[in-house]
């Protein structure tokens, strides 16, 4: 098969002339119950960034596959790299337009249209001699503009102390002079990959001057471009307003964020809040407000608010304290701090006071992305306090009286003034220094899919037991020598997927949340789905504190080792989306997702494992290689029957039974002289019977149901039923019948799409969650719900395909071959 291969690798004429060979022979395909990696080709005009080190997380599984099967063909080309693409604008001597992200009101607003006109300029047409950077990039460099976004400028703020971790999201070999293309390239961290987001480099502009972020130099623009880019990656500037600076950290780091809430804040928090920014993690710090409000510090502030709070009206966006308040609100206090605004924690430091050595005295130094709008308290710039340290601990401060937005303060007035305090803690690919402790993390992504897995919290019993679940081994206790309890320390971390991207589609972030339950001992190693019961009677072990509305929720916790369930929820059922979910700890662990072993209860007999042979080519030769199988499927139900039910005297070798001679008879009356019914008779015949059975509330099954029917049990290829097969199947349909009443509780005739799990299992077939989610979309209406002609069709089209599968498995390892003739004829005839 084809291997896939990384984005910008070129092919060979070796390779090409084997690829020829390979159609000739037809296309290889593997089937597996197992979920392979794949890497697609998008086209150069592709919305999915493109993507840096590791391959992408997302499943490339038959399951992907169908999802995607239905997406529009855009283009043949390859996704270029940032490299390929400016040089082939440089030496063409064209300047790079994107095409993804057009100098045009679609890439400005989305709720409405702006009553200004913006002009889009490239900075050479905005100033003489623009540089990327100049003088190296740091926090002096961000300025808010017109836009709601201070949550993201107080995390670049925050960023720019990190030198390594800047020039990973901001690849500095860039430049207005050097092969300039007008095209430029930033790195984010995304849901588990490190993506790679290509811009070009005309900015909103409003009588020459930036509309959006800035920086204090005229002629630097990597800031402006950087926040370009991350919009990109939302879909629209607009898609920007209102946030949690937490957000944009982990986008910067893919760190995980821990928060503070000053009513409750630990004793050691200074210790904390030190130790933190000596590791390189990034901090920032709010103050809830829900009075009054300022707009952006720019001209068209207040025309931009305006038009996005008019569209908007009652709706609520997350702020940086993580309350749910407008955006909007900011509110400017008598000590010149703002309210409902994001700042950056940029030094955490002590210094001596006075002659005295043992007093000293404990200050904070935050940002206001605004570049202006400072504190006016104590140890502010012009404050008398400073007069109070000496010279050299001025310097060491780096103490300065300017209106840049950056001031100090001591640790009481900031505990006293701020109500909230995020900490976005690296992950080991981020730190820059081996000495310094790492975290080991453990990444599993998943999706809620209403009427399969998406359960909501434990305040739903009927449903909850049915959400994603996640095995968690606790190894090895933590290395702390003043503790003597044997425990492991740990944070758990569960982001939704896409919802702030897909804002302009009406998507708000779901209410979130997780319980941690304990593995009782004698279920070690168990891998299955946890059921209904075991949350009925076990109750959970530790949970988030609360489940909340914003993109992530995480949570610290201590427990002893051993082994753990993880259910992550949104708060109400029935909501779809995807999240990812991030175990770190101090020491090694071990996460998954809880996934059951695909197999049927003995779909066919065992049999000795044979060398494969000649692929099966058509539906008769698969149809006698099943003969076999019926057979002695056949034999085994007599045998069965034999013991269930007492007989006058054993029938001699070679006689029929009296129930076989009835059951005789009957076919033989429905399918005339042939001996074999079409679709059409099967369907005449199920349906009276099924007509009887008024607690079925059915009309019947389909003639497309019956067609179905027969295609799947028809072993000897001739689109009929005979007596042999006719009889599997009946047999089946009654055993099925009787599943599908003990799971219909109402007497509705339908059963809920969250108990065909159960009821599936009960049929005789262990499923993954995947396929529950494929058997939902595929089978369950419009209320979630699953008739009788359904569940019939779902459990036969199961059947077979356990059947036709084994048919092909000559040696039993799980794996079959088929090229496209094989693989079209099987799902055709199905």
């Amino acid at each position: 098969m084809l291997k896939g291969r990384k984005f910008g690798d070129k092919v060979s004429e070796k390779e090409k002339q084997k690829g020829t060979e390979r159609e000739k022979q037809g296309l290889k395909m593997a089937v597996s119950v197992k979920t392979p990696k794949s890497v697609a080709l998008p086209t150069e005009a592709s919305p999915m960034p493109y993507k840096v080190g590791a391959p992408s997380s997302a499943p490339g599984s038959i399951y992907s596959a169908i999802l995607n099967r239905n997406h529009a063909v855009i283009d043949a080309k390859r996704l270029k790299s940032f490299t390929e693409l400016r040089d082939k604008y440089y030496h063409k001597k064209v300047l790079f337009e994107d095409p993804l992200f057009p100098a045009d009101d679609s890439s400005l607003f989305y709720t409405q249209k702006l009553p200004i006109t913006f002009e889009w300029r490239r900075p050479p047409e905005i100033c003489e001699s623009p540089q990327f950077i100049v003088g190296g990039a740091n926090r002096t460099d961000i300025c808010q503009g017109d836009l709601g976004d201070c949550w993201l400028l107080a995390a670049i703020a925050c960023l720019t102390l990190n030198e390594k971790l800047l020039y990973r999201v901001i690849p500095p070999d860039q430049s207005f002079t050097e092969n300039y293309a007008g095209i430029f390239h930033f790195q984010f961290w995304r849901y588990g990959d490190w993506v790679d987001v290509i811009v070009d480099d005309r900015i909103p502009t409003f009588n020459n001057q930036l509309v959006f972020t800035k920086s204090a130099e005229r002629n630097e623009f990597w800031s402006a471009l950087l926040e370009k880019a991350y919009a990109k990656l939302h879909g629209s500037y607009e898609a920007l307003k209102g946030g949690n600076t937490t957000e944009a950290m982990e986008d910067f780091t893919g760190g995980v964020t821990e928060f503070y809430d000053m009513k409750d804040i630990p004793k050691d928090l200074y210790k904390i809040m030190r130790k933190a920014l000596e590791r390189g993690s990034l901090m920032g710090c709010s103050i809830d407000d829900t009075l009054g409000y300022t707009t952006p510090s720019g001209e068209l502030g207040p025309i931009i608010d305006k038009m996005l709070t008019d569209a908007e009206k009652s709706k609520l966006e997350e702020t940086p304290s993580g309350a749910l308040v407008p955006a909007r609100f900011e509110t400017r206090t008598a000590t010149g701090l703002v309210k409902g605004h994001a700042y950056s924690v940029t030094g955490v430091e002590e210094c001596k006071k006075g002659e005295q050595k043992e007093t000293r005295i404990r200050l904070v130094r935050l940002r206001n992305p605004w570049g202006q709008v400072e504190w006016n308290g104590p140890w502010s710039d012009n404050s008398k306090e400073w007069l109070s340290i000496s010279k050299a601990e001025k310097e060491k401060l780096q103490q300065q009286n300017a209106e840049d937005g950056e001031f100090w303060m001591s640790f009481d007035d900031f505990k006293k003034n701020f109500t909230k305090i995020e900490i976005c803690n690296l992950t080991p690919d981020a730190l820059e220094d081996d000495k310094i402790h790492k975290w080991t993390v453990s990444v599993n992504e998943g999706r809620w899919v209403r009427g399969c897995s998406a359960g909501g919290c434990r305040n739903y019993p009927d449903t909850f037991w049915t959400n994603p679940q996640y095995r968690l081994r606790l190894l090895e206790e933590d290395d702390d020598p003043d503790d003597n309890e044997v425990a492991c320390s740990f944070v758990v971390a569960l982001m939704q997927k896409n919802r702030r991207k897909d804002r302009k589609l009406g998507a708000n972030l779901f209410t979130i949340g997780f319980s941690i339950y304990e593995v009782p001992k004698e279920m070690h190693g168990n891998k299955q789905h946890m059921q209904k019961d075991f949350f009925l009677y076990n109750a959970s072990k530790a949970r988030c504190k609360s489940y909340i509305n914003l993109r992530e929720v995480t949570q610290r916790f201590r427990l002893p080792p051993g082994e753990y369930i993880i259910v992550p929820s949104t708060y109400e059922p029935h909501q779809e989306g995807e999240f990812i979910l991030r175990v770190f700890s101090e020491k090694r662990n071990l996460s998954e997702e809880i996934e059951n072993r695909i197999e049927a209860d003995n779909p066919v007999p065992e049999k000795p494992k044979k060398k494969k042979e000649k692929p099966i080519v058509f539906v008769s030769d698969r149809a006698n290689v099943n003969r076999e199988i019926e057979q002695e499927e056949y034999e085994e139900e007599k045998k069965n029957r034999k013991q269930d039910i007492k007989k006058p005297a054993p029938a001699s070798a070679g006689e029929e039974s009296e129930e076989d001679k009835q059951f005789r008879t009957i076919f033989q009356q429905i399918a005339g002289e042939d001996m074999e019914i079409t679709a059409n008779e099967l369907k005449n015949v199920l349906n009276r019977v099924v007509a009887k059975h008024q607690e079925l509330k059915t009309e019947g099954f389909t003639l497309e149901s019956c067609r179905s029917m027969i295609a799947l049990m028809d072993t000897d290829g001739s689109g009929k039923l005979n007596l042999q097969e006719f009889r599997h199947l009946w047999n089946k349909i009654k055993q099925w019948q009787g599943t599908f009443k003990h799971y219909d509780t109402d007497m509705s005739g339908t059963i809920s799409s969250y108990e065909m799990r159960n009821a599936v299992n009960d049929a005789g077939f262990r499923l993954n969650n995947q396929l529950y989610d494929i058997i939902t979309m595929r089978y369950a209406d419009e209320n979630m719900n699953i008739d009788f002609d359904s569940f019939i069709c779902c459990l036969v089209r199961l059947e077979g395909m356990f059947r036709a599968f084994h048919a092909f498995d000559k040696d039993g390892d799980g794996l079959i071959r088929l090229n496209v003739l094989e693989w079209l004829q099987l799902t055709m005839y199905a």
